[in-house]
């Protein structure tokens, strides 16, 4: 079994910054794509940023410029760097990894962790 676990959430005001990081533990072979995820009140849960194995990144509109996403793959670990954040970055962030179980798996099969708070004040 995989697990991921979140850390970094907490509140801060308007302009601060917080890194999130999300550590992939369990046994599998490979972890392809991570990436973070938000999910604000009421809302759906949106892709923030993405990053495969060999390290291309993607990020939501909203958030370039101000947040990086990085991953240690030694580490199997994923990081956000949330800088100039703002009250709409407000929410639940989750991680997501997919990962391939065996050197032979075609198909990636994709864990979430439990999420953390990310409080933005105004």
């Amino acid at each position: 079994q995989v697990q991921l676990v979140e850390s970094g959430g907490g509140v801060v005001q308007a302009g601060g910054s917080l890194r999130l990081s999300c550590p992939a533990s369990g046994s599998f072979f490979s972890i392809e794509v991570m990436g973070w995820y938000r999910q604000a009140p009421g809302k759906q849960r949106d892709l923030v940023a993405a990053i495969t194995r060999g390290g291309s990144t993607n990020y939501a509109d909203s958030v370039k410029g101000r947040f990086t996403i990085s991953r240690d793959n030694a580490k199997n670990t994923v990081y956000l760097q949330m800088n100039s954040l703002k009250p709409e970055d407000t929410g639940v962030y989750y991680c997501k990894a997919d990962i391939r179980s065996t050197p032979l798996s075609v198909r990636f099969m994709t864990y979430w962790g439990q999420g953390t708070q990310v409080t933005v004040s105004s």
